[in-house]
């Protein structure tokens, strides 16, 4: 994610585990023995440390132990496609290459198993069993899968596993995070970083708020994009680790970075004045233009959702500043109409155009005020995160499922970050609204976390992971088992330590150069060459300082979004160094020949113009300008 990880345990080779005869004899007694269920939940201090916990844990004789002879078993396509998966991990993980194999299991073997008999077990629940051998079975793949999530988490404090037995079944089925990439852009390594940190704490929706480079809009192609290979690696990255990605484009509000070069959609205020955020929900070829964007974006998310935001429409103004929106009401619903029917018209149009592509629609609670006399369409999931007069109770009363996507799970660059310790000792749970407490979790599909770039500068990319973590880990907790396995939140932040980090994760904190003094100059010898003082960053990024005057490199020219320079060619300049600015930090990245310089916050390259000065232009408009690096 876009975190700093939180532990990095050391890669461990693969070697042979001893264990005296009699805890040998314990294993195999352990692994021939039914070990029967418990009534009601064991106490976690015997249970083995997992993230989310496990609720229901029988403790058996003996242990497992993970070798050099263990070999995964799989009979059928799906528990062979979780094995092969597994086969990866485990190498990233430092536990060596292990053969996928069918027919009879043998000690120190894991025996993986899609049983759809096992309805109890739900889409994505599992049961696993440890004795002589481990064996995991889920009624369907993503259950099957998660149980290996268990094991590794497992095999992260050791070789050996107690025996034992568990039925692991979510709570909720809805376990997310959302994020705005919106406006700035974040990087595609760290997207996928965090699709694996969300699938090894059993989290299954990434609500991506994200702009797709449009082939049939070149004219809204402004910075922030993704190209539609990316999109499609996240995706299939997502698939494989049973991660559902969601994608939304914000409407009929927060439209600018779609509509800015398109006043033609814009609404205009009685005054005649344009709003570059606000798409005119009155405009028939607005419509128009937005359906054009969900058939685009269906080309690379096939998820059978559609988020379309519809949050803060009137943000910084009102209805009453459009009379035009009212008359449209009163023309199509009656004079008793109101201007928040003509939004809640345009909501239930995308509803109906987005099932006519087999997706489901999802939306922002904040636009659902109860100033209107026309219902949003029955079954549109709400994500609840704002305390406004319709109450989640109403909501779910009028068949919408909601979604708790609470302020106080928020984490803001450069503003508010959620409070895990306090809402982990208050017992928070999904069912905690704002505004209201539920007694009951009917109609409540889950929760997520929300990370949003208010100050885009305010934060780089890893100071954001560093302090997503620990929502990560409350958030799967809440969502899948008990809120508060531990007694204190500093039992439980151990819990989530001992678990580790993703295999596969990158760091991407690691410069690839040593701290000192260094001739920098540009490849291919447009830019006269100067001595540069490289310090590495507390977050992993670089300083770049003119020997000569103490000046840093810096991008601040150009239009600002977000208090961040996000216009393609603006300059880069030597500033005054203040190490609180992230504008001044740069990711060194290795390329042929040497090096290449992105901004940590605009996340442009650095890049060289025709007459010798220093630009940044997104890597898909100008081929990167490579850097050497001479150490002095």
């Amino acid at each position: 994610m876009w975190t700093e990880s939180r532990t990095t345990p050391h890669a461990r080779r693969r070697r042979p585990c001893l264990v005296g005869l009699a805890g040998a004899v314990l294993a195999l007694l352990a692994g021939a023995l039914p070990v029967s269920a418990a009534p009601g939940a064991v106490p976690q201090e015997t249970a083995p440390r997992t993230l989310p916990a496990l609720d229901d844990w029988t403790p058996g004789a003996g242990s497992y132990t993970y070798g050099d002879r263990t070999r995964l078993v799989a009979d059928d396509a799906e528990s062979r496609r979780v094995a092969r998966t597994l086969v990866g991990d485990l190498r990233a993980a430092g536990h060596g290459t292990v053969p996928v194999t069918g027919g009879a299991a043998r000690t120190g073997d894991i025996v993986i198993d899609v049983a759809p008999g096992r309805r109890q077990l739900g889409a994505e629940g599992y049961e696993l069993r440890a004795g002589a051998r481990l064996e995991i079975t889920g009624a369907a793949e993503t259950g099957a899968f998660y149980g290996t999530r268990t094991l590794l988490q497992m095999l992260a404090q050791g070789d050996a596993i107690p025996a034992g037995r568990t039925v692991d079944v979510p709570r909720y089925k809805e376990r997310g995070v959302g994020v705005c990439a919106c406006y700035v852009h974040i990087s595609t390594a760290w997207l996928e970083n965090l699709v694996r940190e969300m699938s090894y704490r059993r989290l299954n929706q990434l609500l991506l708020e994200i702009k797709v480079k449009s082939d049939r809009h070149p004219e809204a192609n402004t910075w922030g994009y993704y190209d539609k290979s990316e999109i499609r690696r996240i995706v299939a990255l997502g698939a494989k680790y049973h991660v559902t990605i969601v994608p939304e484009i914000n409407s009929p509000g927060h439209m600018d970075p779609w509509i800015e070069n398109r006043p033609d959609l814009q609404l205009v205020d009685r005054d005649g004045k344009a709003q570059p955020s606000r798409l005119d929900v009155t405009k028939p070829e607005a419509f128009t233009y937005y359906k054009s964007l969900i058939d685009e974006y269906a080309e690379v998310f096939p998820s059978g959702w559609w988020h379309m935001g519809a949050d803060e429409y009137m943000l910084g103004s009102d209805f009453a500043k459009y009379p035009h929106v009212l008359e449209y009401a009163r023309a199509k619903y009656g004079a008793d109409a109101t201007p928040q029917d003509a939004f809640i018209d345009f909501v239930n149009r995308v509803q109906a155009y987005a099932a006519s592509r087999g997706k489901r629609l999802r939306i922002w609670n904040d636009g659902l005020t109860g100033a209107n006399t026309v219902p949003v369409a029955p079954g549109t999931t709400v994500e609840h995160w704002l305390d406004v007069d319709v109450k989640p109770s109403a909501l779910i009363a009028q068949g919408h499922p909601v979604m708790n996507a609470a302020y106080s799970l928020y984490l803001v660059r450069g503003g508010f970050h959620t409070d895990t310790r306090k809402l982990y000792d208050q017992r928070w749970d999904p069912r905690s609204f704002e505004g209201e407490k539920l007694t009951s979790d009917r109609g409540i599909t889950g929760a997520k976390i929300s990370l949003w770039p208010d100050n885009g500068r305010g934060e780089t990319e890893n100071e954001v992971a560093r302090a997503t973590t620990p929502a990560l880990d409350h958030i799967a907790q809440a969502t899948w088992g008990a809120a508060h396995p531990d007694a204190t939140y500093d039992a439980f932040t151990a819990r989530a330590a001992a678990t580790g980090t993703a295999p596969g994760v990158r760091d991407l904190t690691r410069v690839p150069i040593a701290d000192g003094t260094y001739t920098f100059a540009d490849r291919g010898g447009r830019t006269d060459a100067r001595t540069v003082r490289i310090a590495r960053t507390s977050d992993g990024y670089a300083t770049l300082a003119d020997d000569a005057g103490g000046a840093c490199l810096e991008t601040r020219s150009g239009k600002l979004t977000l208090n961040v320079p996000l216009q393609p060619g603006s300059a880069a300049t030597w500033e005054k160094c203040d190490p609180k600015n992230t504008l001044q930090r740069w990711q060194i990245a290795r390329a042929p020949g040497g090096y290449t310089l992105t901004n940590a916050i605009t996340r442009m390259t650095l890049d060289t113009t025709v007459d010798g000065g220093l630009a940044q232009y997104p890597p898909d408009q100008e081929t990167p300008t490579t850097w050497t690096l001479t150490q002095s």
